[in-house]
């Protein structure tokens, strides 16, 4: 039970629902562990609920007819996934898998969807935060059009930074974050480099970096900043 708590509580789509409702999300709620490189679902498969992330990665990925795999995110705490299969009550869109040994919460379809019928205070406050991850898809979306390998790279570093030394978790393959964002491979390690060599980013290991220059980084994300 204190696992399930612990990841609704830093769940940004849950922000806003109020104590009577977070109660009902509590009690539905199923606490499940992936290991590394295990499935989740796979695209087409009935949905199962709305996932939340307490500890790990995972990646989201559809395949073309031609076998080619785009990564459409990599989430990490506190973020969820699922969502909008869960409430459409269609199959689910894409295929789900543990980056790493993930820990998360299972909302279990069926119940979701009775809570939202039952209670629409509760359907109200999870529109608000609903209205969070479509503007993160559309900041995806723009990312692709308008932004170059460093405007996206930097967008993507600072919304994974996480505590007071801005610190990032990489995915343990970097082709999967480049198939996120767009790019070969080797762009991404050629704009990690130019972004290290900038003062902007350090690394801390092999899957680990720190933002140093958050300011800096913002402006690399706006195209503003003329990193060489």
């Amino acid at each position: 039970m204190k696992e399930v708590e612990e990841a609704l509580n830093a769940c940004q789509l849950f922000e806003t629902v109020e104590p009577a409702g977070r109660k009902r999300l509590l009690a539905m709620g199923q606490a499940r562990a992936a290991r590394k490189g295990a499935v989740i679902f796979r695209q087409g498969d009935p949905c199962p609920g709305i996932f939340v992330i307490g500890r790990g990665l995972v990646r989201l990925y559809k395949l073309a007819p031609s076998g080619k795999e785009h990564v459409l995110h990599i989430l990490g705490p506190g973020q969820t996934f699922a969502e909008v299969a869960t409430i459409g009550g269609f199959p689910c869109p894409a295929t789900a898998e543990a980056v790493e040994s993930t820990a998360y919460v299972l909302l279990p379809a069926d119940s979701f969807r009775r809570a939202l019928r039952e209670d629409h205070g509760l359907c109200l406050q999870l529109m608000a935060g609903m209205a969070f991850r479509v503007r993160s898809l559309l900041g995806l979306l723009e990312d692709i059009v308008l932004r170059d390998a460093t405007g996206r790279l930097a967008r993507y570093l600072l919304s994974s930074a996480r505590g007071p030394k801005h610190e990032v978790s990489l995915p343990s393959l970097k082709r999967h974050l480049a198939s996120h964002l767009n790019l070969t491979s080797e762009t991404l390690s050629r704009t990690l480099r130019r972004l290290s060599e900038a003062g902007l980013i350090e690394s801390l290991g092999p899957r680990k970096l720190r933002i140093l220059d958050p300011t800096a980084l913002g402006a690399a994300a706006e195209g503003l900043y003329p990193v060489r």
